[in-house]
């Protein structure tokens, strides 16, 4: 069982080594067999020997500067360290001799005479590798006093938020610079000056704060005293014990350490044996935790009849009672289908499943939709198209054997950070990347990292740009022929191969839509057409265009075409945003799809579904999100139950939303802070954080792994436990003891979960679906032998031109993204220290642009739509070209969305986000938009600072 840990794992001091061919060794005496290429530290740390050691770290690779982890070699002169020396055959070694250990101890007094006597009140008391080497080595006494210089008196760099540097403390082992550049690949961290003047300095002799430094915590994880600590430790102490769960941010789905006192967490640490982020994290995930106990959070169920009134605070029972009698009575006014629900991308699949079974079973409609349908829906119906399954093909280690690489419309930096950490790790190593992207994202040139083509393609062109790299594939005979001969469909490919070949889906025919010199397109397609094994990444660049549907099958028929399926280093991977959008999607979120992405019009699936769940379900697709809010304004849809998700900051044409909204006359909320669609409750039902949670998430290479509570929940009651109260009290039953039920259940329901259990999970650490009787330990790599439909189908993608396209009076083109301190709507992260980095949406605007218009940075500029105008602060940059201007949307008050229209794909009704047709001018107020918002947000935040108390429930 993983739910508790110790504290500290274990450490074999190099990274393990792969590899068939076994050498035989001696180790103080006894014999051993280890694989070729392993160090002498690892081979003996495997054995249960443990050599001292204070550089030495089994995440980086050997470094061998402080000289204690020094052994014997019989045929060897001197005292070789064993981090950095490789076993051999025969090898005869002793890594404990009165020699050695005079050395060692030797080695130990002169780190000793230059370090900090105060153990006691240090903060890494109890946790500090100088401490136990200390011991380790007997070192009673030190013989070179503190008369000579020393660093004692260093002062300490308090700037960064979350973790100090002490410099008094450093032994100069270099492990935070070896783990800013090898792990986290920043380069933000050098060792300046030589010799006994030699100290670890962030940027140019900057503080923390100041530097390239990305506070992903690489480096005080890497630390082995307390030079570098998390301040909560400081402030708290050392832990007493810990829980392994999963990071509730984006999809990468980051294993961590809950390190507890109590039901208090003390920090996050990145779990070592987390298969998604390999014992690394981002300064979300390791440090913006703190969101979970804010004074922000609502923690008592409460109820009003108007959005005007000021909040009742009621029992659970009773708020219970009164959102199932108003769904009630709306399903006996005005019909079945007025009513609906939003499951949530941020709860876990357990919780998910059983809000879409609310509305299927209880509410008795399909009118169930989630937030992947303004994000990845298109990736759903791209994929299964022209796959067989709508999620992505590979594990995110798969990267490590790329040897092309496209990120097309994602910023991996930003938004999955650790995934970024990880292809840059491979980028070093030689591997090509092609960026296709309007903006100049970090990828395209950093430490260490060249983009070989950066293709600025002109938002809402991507459907021509890949086709028309298609068309070089095709025409320069550059297809894998036998691989689409044996996988694919003939008549389909034969078909699309006559399509791209058209002269007007050239490069240079479509130089002049796509904004990407021919000449650059040709490269990039021919590098990733022959340079070997060729993966794709993507992200919401790609989908949230109304093409988003057709150029994700542009890109699976780029993939195909080139032999990119089915192994290693290879593949179609959307990079999903939040925490548990793929489980969302998974657990039959989709209005016309039950769980495992069958069908609702299937009979044989409905049946099974409604054997199981002792109803009747109807047999047509519901409502979408979209749909949802044009019913409510022509007065058909009255009512919703929205779980974990803030569709009035996150959904477009915000003033939309905001008017259906406020034509319901029941909107049900359950979240754990009063966030923008909360305003326009009539009842809160109190949310759970990830720390008060049981029950999985499913990241973006299809990994279930678990979540683990490690608090009980703070509002009484959990998440799953709330949305089966509703259900019983609408007269269907739901009467689950522990979510690892529901997960039963979902297993028996959905053939790609079926050998799914918590059980199975705690085993292996975590399990890839499909996971069933021929994948019993899951599936790393899709589509190995053969396509999950069969055979692979070509889709042709005629290239359909935006409606948001820039004219006259909207001469430019807004685009959205994210930023690596905050999160989607931002209602964690702004609750965090986070803030210091980003504190509001800034729009970048080309210079060329800006002189247009005589804006400066740090001007207020206007930003006009068809839907809408709002006023931001002007970031004058060259990361965006001409015609492109770009915004993030993590503030409310910032009201990107405003301006965003109601534009989307074609197929799934997903949002154009990343085209839309503005205008910008100087200006010197807010917008009155945003004059408004402000009056009725501050009213909203009265109104519940003057709730009602019940003071029955709090007697």
């Amino acid at each position: 069982m993983l739910e508790t840990i110790a504290k500290r794992e274990r450490d074999f001091g190099t990274p393990a080594r792969v590899n068939t061919e076994m050498v035989n060794v001696t180790i103080d005496g006894n014999d051993y067999q280890v694989p070729v290429g392993t160090s002498v530290m690892r081979a003996a740390a495997e054995m249960g020997i443990n050599i001292p050691k204070l550089c030495a770290t089994d995440s980086l690779e050997a470094f061998g500067s402080c000289r204690l982890c020094l052994v014997e070699i019989e045929g060897r002169r001197g005292y070789p360290a064993s981090c950095t020396t490789p076993v051999e055959e025969g090898m005869v070694i002793r890594t404990e001799t009165p020699k050695l250990h005079d050395l060692r101890r030797n080695v130990m007094e002169l780190y000793i005479s230059d370090h900090p006597l105060d153990c006691l009140t240090c903060p890494a008391n109890g946790d500090c590798e100088l401490q136990d080497m200390a011991g380790v080595v007997g070192l009673r006494n030190v013989r070179y006093g503190y008369e000579g210089q020393n660093h004692l008196n260093d002062a300490t760099d308090e700037s960064n938020p979350y973790f100090s540097y002490d410099p008094s403390k450093c032994i100069v082992c270099s492990r935070c610079v070896r783990a800013c550049e090898d792990i986290q690949g920043t380069f933000a961290l050098t060792i300046d000056g030589k010799g006994f003047e030699s100290r670890i300095a962030a940027g140019q002799n900057e503080d923390f704060l100041g530097s390239e430094c990305v506070s992903c915590g690489a480096c005080v994880q890497a630390c082995p005293t307390s030079t570098l600590t998390e301040k909560t430790v400081i402030m708290m102490g050392q832990p007493e014990h810990s829980v392994v769960t999963t990071c509730a941010y984006c999809g990468v789905g980051c294993g961590f350490k809950a390190d507890m006192k109590g039901e208090e967490v003390v920090r996050m640490v990145p779990w070592k044996d987390g298969k998604a982020n390999r014992g690394h994290s981002c300064v979300k995930g390791r440090f913006a935790w703190g969101y979970a106990t804010h004074k922000d959070r609502v923690l008592k169920p409460m109820i009003r009849k108007k959005i005007t009134d000021p909040w009742q605070e009621v029992s659970w029972d009773e708020a219970i009672n009164y959102a199932a009698g108003e769904i009630k009575r709306i399903q006996g006014q005005y019909g079945r289908d007025a009513v609906g629900g939003i499951t949530s991308s941020r709860c876990t699949n357990e919780e998910t499943y059983l809000v879409q079974k609310l509305v299927r079973a209880a509410f008795g409609t399909n009118n169930v939709d989630t937030c992947a349908r303004v994000c990845h829906s298109p990736t759903g119906y791209g994929l299964k198209t022209t796959l067989g399954e709508s999620a992505g093909t590979q594990t995110f280690d798969s990267v490590m054997h790329s040897d092309v690489i496209i990120v097309m419309g994602a910023n991996p930096s930003a938004a999955h950070p650790v995934f970024a950490s990880r292809m840059k790790q491979r980028l070093r190593e030689g591997a090509k990347l092609i960026v296709i992207d309007p903006r100049q994202i970090e990828l395209v040139s950093s430490a260490h990292i060249k983009a070989d083509y950066h293709l600025p393609v002109r938002p809402g062109t991507n459907t021509a740009l890949l086709t028309s790299m298609a068309h070089v594939i095709a025409t320069e005979n550059l297809i894998d022929e036998q691989f689409v001969a044996e996988r694919c469909e003939e008549k389909a490919f034969r078909e699309w191969r006559e399509f791209v070949s058209l002269p007007e889906n050239s490069p240079e025919a479509m130089e002049s839509v796509t904004g990407v010199p021919a000449a650059d397109l040709r490269g990039a397609a021919r590098l990733y057409a022959t340079q070997g094994n060729g993966a794709i990444y993507y992200g919401l660049g790609v989908t949230e265009h109304s093409q988003g549907s057709t150029t994700v099958m542009a890109i699976a028929n780029l993939a195909m075409a080139t032999g990119n399926v089915g192994r290693e280093g290879v593949g179609v991977n959307p990079l999903r945003g939040q925490n548990n959008v793929q489980g969302s999607c998974d657990m039959g979120s989709f209005p016309h799809e039950l769980p495992g992405y069958r069908h609702i019009s299937d009979t044989t699936t409905r049946n099974e579904f409604e054997q199981a769940w002792g109803v009747t379900l109807q047999p047509e697709p519901g409502l979408r999100i979209p749909n949802m809010f044009d019913a409510a304004l022509d007065g058909s849809f009255k009512a919703l139950y929205c779980q974990g998700e803030d569709i009035v900051q996150s959904d477009p044409n915000t003033q939309h939303v905001i008017a259906a909204m406020s034509a319901m006359e029941c909107v049900i909320v359950q979240d754990i802070f009063l966030n923008e669609t909360a305003k326009y409750a009539h009842v809160f039902l109190p949310g759970s954080s990830f720390l008060e949670k049981d029950g999985t998430f499913t990241n973006a290479e299809r990994r279930i792994s678990r979540v683990r509570k490690v608090m009980e929940p703070k509002a009484g009651m959990g998440d799953w436990e709330a949305t089966c109260a509703l259900s019983n009290a609408l007269g269907y039953p739901m009467n689950y003891k522990h979510p690892s039920e529901i997960m039963d259940e979902i297993a028996r329901l959905t053939p790609t979960f079926k050998g799914v259990s918590f059980k199975k999970i705690d085993e292996l650490g975590s399990i890839q679906w499909p996971c069933n009787d021929e994948a019993p330990e899951g599936t790393p790599t899709m589509h190995v032998n053969e396509f999950v439909r069969g055979k692979g189908k070509f889709v042709i993608t005629k290239y359909v031109p935006s409606d948001e396209r820039s004219t006259r009076k909207f001469p430019l083109l807004l685009t959205t993204g994210r930023i690596l301190s905050q999160y989607n709507v931002g209602a964690q992260t702004r609750r965090t220290e986070n803030v210091v980095w980003h504190n509001e949406d800034v729009l970048e605007i080309h210079p060329q642009d800006a002189e247009d218009r005589g804006v400066n940075t740090g001007d207020w500029v206007a930003i006009q739509s068809r839907a809408g105008e709002t006023v931001l602060r002007a970031d004058v940059t060259d990361r965006v070209q001409p015609g492109v201007i770009y915004t993030t949307f993590h503030f409310p008050e910032s009201g990107a969305n405003v301006v965003t229209t109601d534009s989307s794909d074609w197929a799934t009704n997903c949002p154009e986000y990343k085209v839309t047709a503005v205008q910008v001018k100087r200006v010197t107020q807010p917008s009155e938009w945003q004059a408004n918002w402000a009056a009725f947000s501050d009213m909203q935040h009265k109104l519940l600072d003057e709730r009602i108390q019940d003071t029955a429930t709090e007697n």
